[in-house]
């Protein structure tokens, strides 16, 4: 495994009944950061998050979770996870508290003398001591997601996955959960959120991968996926237009009018590098701006399709 790295796969696949679910994966999660697992539903996600965390056998290729092989060393692996996968399932008749507790006596490693103690942090971690005794089958949906939440960490974790964290929570759950995860990031763990909503992975996370029809299309730190682009925009405000189209022209960009500006793809082009150009040209700067392709328009041309981005 290299060095620094929470999770890793090596041409990791699954095919089901003919079809391929997921292809060639070669995910690189580093230690420490919020990771974002993106792309639209039936992308491929969760299939991965299952053979993650061996819930499903890969057909082909390798996986490792905190340097350790899976599903091989499940057993030594799985205690130093939490996980939240397909949205929470939990007896209606009991309560929330109740629900833990009885998840929490299901683990072996679990030590039954703290186990109060540990649920009753758990719950007021994810803000839902008030309905600690409140029966789940009148929990709403967002407070079952939390309920998951809490689950995942009744016991320190080095690695938390989160599948749709914030899915049915309204918009004041959902900025809870987001605080939650980055509390989580700064405490050591290394979280990572699958989810097909744009806007949550870039308030929430340091990193990012984006699937594609079950093939990873790309990865890095945020900054590192959006850009620089080709897309790109040269904004120029000058009373020489006519000079500036020449100037811009001459260095091989193509730039039009835009009502009173000068526009110009800047085709991986510095602006700082053309702004001399013009100069040199005898234009007139008054103004100039660069309009960066905004990360929705990168996805949306590594993927073929749009994402939700409201919450």
């Amino acid at each position: 495994m290299s060095a620094g790295l929470a999770v890793e796969t090596d041409g990791l696949g699954k095919r089901f009944r003919g079809r391929d679910a997921v292809t060639d994966l070669a995910l690189a999660v580093p230690a420490g950061s919020v990771f974002g697992f993106l792309g639209p539903n039936g992308s491929g996600k969760t299939t991965t998050i299952r053979m993650l965390l061996g819930l499903v056998s890969p057909t082909s290729g390798s996986a490792r979770l905190l340097d350790a092989p899976m599903p091989d060393r499940a057993a030594a692996v799985l205690p130093r996870v939490g996980a939240l996968v397909e949205g929470p399932g939990f007896a209606g008749y009991l309560s929330g508290a109740a629900n833990l507790a009885r998840l929490d006596s299901a683990d072996p490693l679990a030590d039954p003398r703290t186990r109060r103690r540990r649920i009753g942090e758990a719950l007021d971690r994810v803000g839902l001591s008030a309905a600690a005794g409140k029966r789940v089958k009148a929990y709403s949906l967002g407070m079952k997601q939390r309920l998951g939440i809490a689950n995942a960490l009744l016991r320190p974790r080095d690695l938390l996955v989160l599948d749709e964290p914030t899915n049915g929570l309204d918009p004041q759950g959902t900025r809870e959960v987001r605080t939650l995860v980055r509390g989580l990031a700064d405490d050591g763990a290394t979280v990572f959120v699958s989810s097909h909503l744009l806007a949550e992975i870039e308030q929430m996370c340091t990193h990012a991968a984006v699937m594609r029809a079950g093939r990873l299309v790309a990865q890095g730190t945020l900054d590192e996926l959006r850009g620089p682009s080709a897309d790109d925009r040269l904004h120029l405000s000058t009373p020489d237009p006519e000079a500036a189209i020449a100037a811009l022209a001459g260095a091989g960009l193509e730039p039009s009018r835009a009502g009173a500006e000068v526009v110009a793809p800047l085709r991986g082009r510095a602006v700082e590098d053309l702004v001399p150009v013009l100069v040199a040209a005898g234009v007139r700067v008054r103004g100039v701006r660069m309009a960066e392709t905004s990360l929705e328009e990168r996805f949306v041309a590594l993927t073929g399709e749009g994402f939700d981005v409201e919450s």
